[in-house]
């Protein structure tokens, strides 16, 4: 069986460089890229789609001619107070939570929002229940989300720096019979 994680198209935030709050909308080449990404998408065979709630998703979904269901647990990792902020302006304006977070970006809770470990058990109980399903499904999601998934097929948390997600992109994941998962695919657009 296969996880197909599509990441939405580039998004204003994209393009200003901050952490993306939750609002951001595809720019004209975000919407562009996913236009490419549909005819891929289209030779995909699947049983089940769900897209996270975000609005990026949810344009993304739309453009590739698909209808899902929503799942909360594959929305972006919540960065909280950063949202919306550079990594510079992060610095000045929270100058303690950004030396906090630095020593340890895994755990690290970010005000008002989530550590990127508290991400990873709300994904991955998710992805499990789609492993037990045996259903091949699509995931309209996230930067964050995708390389979560990369993660799991690791078990490795730690790994979450070494993926780089392109917008737009399909990464597939699949599970064999023996429940063995492997990545298949990555940044394909």
């Amino acid at each position: 069986m296969d996880i197909i994680l599509v990441r939405h198209g580039q998004t204003e935030d994209n393009v200003k460089r901050v952490f993306s709050t939750k609002d951001t909308v595809l720019t004209e080449k975000g919407k562009e890229q996913i236009k490419r990404t549909r005819s891929f998408v289209d030779t995909l065979s699947f049983d089940r789609v769900y897209v996270s709630p975000l609005i990026r998703a949810i344009e993304t979904m739309e453009i590739l001619g698909l209808e899902g269901e929503v799942e909360d647990r594959i929305q972006e990792i919540d960065f909280g107070a950063f949202e919306g902020h550079t990594y510079k302006e992060i610095l000045e304006k929270y100058p303690e939570e950004a030396k906090e977070w630095t020593k340890d970006f895994i755990n690290y809770v970010v005000p008002e929002g989530e550590s990127i470990k508290m991400a990873y058990e709300r994904v991955t109980s998710f992805l499990d229940e789609i492993a037990e399903k045996g259903e091949d499904t699509i995931l309209v999601c996230h930067d964050g989300v995708v390389r979560i998934g990369l993660c799991w097929v690791f078990d490795q948390l730690d790994y979450f720096f070494k993926f780089k997600v392109d917008n737009g992109s399909v990464n597939i994941i699949s599970i064999d019979e023996k429940g063995f998962k492997y990545i298949k695919k990555t940044n394909y657009t």
